[in-house]
């Protein structure tokens, strides 16, 4: 973690910011008042990290931080998805406790006080469960999906739902920003450090305006990144599938060699010969696929694929220009 601004804060509130430009000025106006409240004005910082965004979001970040010197501002040379400029935001995160939630205000500010006091009970990481959820149907399965898939893979704890607002305490996220891999899933970096975690029940909140920028696409590609970065299983699962499909494969050569002998007259079954290749050879393309994934995934860590690229920082109405790659060591 680059050092250059000290760690001595008791808050952070990181929020990886894409295609939200008009929504901007009323979340900092939100995260402005809900400090107020909680005698925090002082003592935080809300660090916004610009993933390339299409809009004009860069220059109304810029404009905010000019306003309101608790603004840290962050943009990225390209899009690198929400959780690679989650992360970015997280090794420039200075305070005691770190908040992480979305751009939209479907997350309320005045929640952030009861994630604060549930990391009072001792755990290291208080996650939110929604009450009244706002997403779509198609969201709301996809959530179960990878709920399920996250429980097998990952050790999650049964009832835990991993909402993407959360606050993490600072050694936590210490520990989470050593990850230098190009694939960041926070959630699975969380339950690698910690079981520590709690959660608690807030209302959820309608997204302010526009749509979400989280597409079907983009829940797969997630999914598939929790699946292959974090877990072995998928392999074991295709090596255990493997040898079932062999076995099944043999017994049934034997049923038809000993058919054909006892039975000399049935004729030769090309339809079911050729259902049995094209089923075989399907489960061959889908377990070299599975392996093509983790190759793939470690031949791009290897060559070090930046996990994110920092293009400029502003900070209390100075500006910093750098490039800074993955985990945040500077490059000259």
């Amino acid at each position: 973690m680059d050092q250059h601004l000290p760690h001595n804060l008791k808050l952070s509130i990181v929020v990886p910011v894409y295609r939200s430009e008009s929504i901007l000025p009323s979340l900092v106006g939100e995260v402005r008042a809900a400090m107020l409240e909680q005698g925090l004005q002082d003592d935080f910082e809300l660090v916004l990290v610009n993933d390339a965004s299409t809009d004009g979001s860069w220059m109304r970040i810029k404009q905010l931080a000019e306003e309101h010197k608790f603004i840290v501002a962050i943009s990225l040379t390209k899009n690198f998805g929400q959780h690679n400029a989650t992360m970015a935001g997280l090794n420039y995160a200075r305070g005691d406790v770190v908040v992480i939630m979305d751009d939209d205000l479907q997350h309320s500010p005045s929640a952030i006080s009861s994630l604060l006091d549930g990391l009072k009970s001792g755990a290291d990481v208080c996650f939110v469960r929604y009450r009244n959820r706002q997403h779509a149907s198609w969201k709301k399965l996809g959530s179960w999906f990878n709920d399920l898939v996250a429980t097998i893979l990952l050790g999650k704890p049964r009832g835990l739902y991993l909402s993407s607002f959360k606050a993490l305490k600072h050694p936590i996220v210490e520990e989470i920003i050593k990850y230098d891999g190009p694939y960041a899933y926070i959630d699975g970096l969380i339950l690698d450090v910690t079981r520590s975690i709690i959660a608690i029940d807030i209302e959820h909140e309608a997204r302010f305006s526009g749509k979400g920028n989280y597409t079907l696409k983009k829940s797969i590609s997630l999914w598939l990144k929790m699946a292959t970065s974090f877990s072995i299983l998928p392999l074991r699962i295709a090596s255990v599938a493997g040898i079932v499909l062999a076995t099944l494969s043999l017994v049934l050569i034997m049923i038809i060699v000993i058919q054909k002998f006892s039975h000399p007259e049935i004729p030769a079954g090309w339809a079911s010969l050729a259902a049995a290749i094209l089923f075989v050879g399907g489960a061959q393309f889908a377990c070299i696929g599975l392996v093509g994934e983790y190759l793939g995934r470690a031949y791009l860590k290897l060559n070090r694929k930046p996990q994110f690229v920092v293009r400029e920082i502003t900070h209390a109405t100075q500006i910093v220009t750098a490039s800074v790659r993955g985990g945040g060591g500077y490059e000259q």
